[in-house]
């Protein structure tokens, strides 16, 4: 139940900032989404790996395969670097009663995400896949035009549509999501930040990002493997993207809506 409803949601701001438009500062394009409070209130409520997976896969499905452009090999970045970077901040949580510490946790996760596809960026760059903006006598330069492009996304999702909100979101959510979901609010843990279990998934995200960046390149030479594109949105327009959007409004809502009747059967 956390997995769809975390996906569903995902997809459904993803599809709504997709008809946002895109803004340029110093030359470099940025776009606003998607709106990470979102996210962030809902995946840490619950701290399991399935609400972290859950955000590559709401925006595989409602962002990518429902507008007609799928890659299976290039999905597969995102399902290790998002996924691995959620999971690893969840093991940080000492006290989901603590709204500044769950909010700073929700920038950190997407940090280490944006900072993770710089390198994956870069590293394209130096084994010639992809053509990135750089100096043609000093290639190195591609380093802090993609960085500078990282950190204005970490500061505009991570931020701007990502920890602040989340300060006002994140507590009018938790006690009152779970119970719809037959859960109980997490509990706090004693002890110290960071933990063994912290360490292990450091590790593990560090080590899977060359994989990533594998994946990434396999897609870029030798196509999706598996693809579907359709391209909806360039045959029909802008309008398509309500498609997915509707969609995903009505699994969510129909989730929360169907188990709110549940709740209340019971307790009747």
């Amino acid at each position: 139940m956390a997995f769809i409803l975390v996906m569903s949601l995902h997809g459904l701001q993803s599809m709504i900032t997709e008809l946002l438009p895109e803004f340029s500062i110093g030359g470099l394009g940025v776009s606003i989404g998607p709106f990470w409070f979102v996210a962030m209130s809902v995946v840490l409520l619950f701290r399991s790996f399935w609400a972290c997976l859950a955000i590559p896969v709401g925006g595989i499905v409602f962002g990518e395969i429902l507008i007609g452009d799928f890659s299976a090999l290039g999905a597969v970045e995102g399902l290790i670097v998002v996924t691995l970077s959620w999971f690893f901040v969840m093991s940080l949580i000492t006290d989901p009663k603590d709204v500044k510490q769950i909010a700073a946790l929700g920038f950190l996760a997407k940090a280490m995400e944006e900072t993770a596809a710089w390198f994956i960026d870069v590293g394209k760059f130096y084994i010639g896949v992809e053509e990135l903006e750089a100096i043609s006598w000093l290639p190195e330069t591609v380093w802090a035009t993609e960085g500078i492009g990282a950190l204005l996304q970490i500061i505009i999702a991570g931020v701007v549509f990502g920890a602040i909100p989340t300060l006002f979101l994140y507590p009018r959510l938790r006690g009152k999501i779970e119970p719809l979901l037959g859960m109980s609010p997490v509990e706090g843990r004693d002890g110290p930040v960071f933990t063994r279990t912290s360490l292990k998934r450091l590790i593990a995200w560090v080590a899977l990002i060359p994989v990533a960046f594998a994946f990434e390149t396999l897609s870029e030479t030798s196509g999706g493997l598996i693809t579907f594109t359709p391209e909806f949105v360039e045959t029909y327009g802008q309008a398509f993207l309500f498609v997915p959007i509707a969609i995903a409004a009505v699994i969510s809502f129909g989730l929360v809506a169907y188990r709110q009747r549940k709740v209340d059967g019971l307790q009747d």
